[in-house]
């Protein structure tokens, strides 16, 4: 195995942001609602972006200054005069406006029309909401943290959530986000994007408790070649080792197994039923 290895210091802008955002990716999209001092609304997207903490609840995201010039965005000089901000997510259904609104139109055009979204009112904050967005965050300006004066620099904008509004369209039967129905999209490298609705995926997790992990699994587990790291931390995700009753409970399996031993302990694995695996590879 070898490596590409980036010396930052001896590094173009320009190579370091394509290995960032291709290396850390998906990532998701802060659409930023703000407006000046004269009210003028500003709407643009950042990938930039996470949340850091629930109490406080705490958003970050980071208006990094353009490449060409060092000069920062309209979003960032419309927050130093008003210190807030609507952040909304970007599912599929907008994805397109959102990358529309993101060309550097000049400062006072209203990127709201340009991209075609509704504009409505925010409850706590004088910038507005993007109807079409799934879940809103109203939300109030702590910090703004420069990293740097030069093209490319990072401007960390650390925001407390005021009100959040979810599109009841959403929301599962007990009233909580339904990954499949917000249909998030995140960012990737590039032009190229990822619709969570299509890449979803789920890792089981039968247990509250510790994992007995990897290591404290037996050596012709542990050490198996045909198994690989995942399958080995769904094992190594239990509790405890299966006992001699329930290993012999699985001893008659053998005999009723019509394929590849392997490939049937990793089918097993892989389709939910890692503990009748487990107590297989324990005989």
């Amino acid at each position: 195995m070898s490596f590409k290895t980036i010396d930052t210091s001896k590094t173009t802008t320009r190579e370091i942001q394509g290995v960032l955002t291709s290396a850390i990716a998906p990532r998701p999209i802060a659409f930023a609602s703000t407006v000046d001092k004269d009210g003028n609304p500003n709407l643009s997207p950042f990938s930039f972006f996470n949340a850091f903490g629930a109490n406080p609840p705490i958003l970050i995201f980071s208006p990094a200054r353009r490449g060409t010039n060092g000069t920062t965005k309209h979003t960032l000089d419309n927050i130093k005069e008003v210190a807030e901000v609507v952040i909304n997510v970007v599912n599929h259904n907008i994805v397109e406006q959102m990358s529309l609104s993101s060309a550097d139109y000049a400062k006072g055009v209203n990127e709201f029309e340009k991209a075609g979204l509704t504009a409505i009112p925010s409850e706590s904050i004088k910038p507005f909401r993007v109807k079409e967005s799934p879940v809103q965050f109203e939300c109030t300006v702590k910090q703004v943290i420069e990293t740097g004066t030069e093209g490319g620099a990072g401007n960390l904008v650390i925001c407390h959530v005021n009100k959040i509004h979810v599109n009841n369209e959403v929301l599962d039967t007990n009233g909580n986000i339904d990954a499949e129905l917000i249909d998030l999209v995140g960012r990737m490298g590039g032009s190229d994007y990822v619709r969570t609705k299509e890449a979803l995926f789920t890792i089981p997790k039968p247990l509250k408790g510790i994992g007995i992990g990897v290591d404290a699994l037996p050596k012709h587990i542990r050490e198996s070649e045909f198994l690989t790291g995942m399958e080995l931390s769904r094992l190594a995700s239990f509790e405890r080792l299966p006992n001699i009753e329930e290993i012999n409970s699985k001893k008659d399996d053998f005999k009723n197994i019509n394929k590849d031993l392997n490939t049937y302990i990793k089918d097993l694995i892989n389709n939910g039923d890692s503990w009748d695996a487990f107590c297989l590879l324990m005989n």
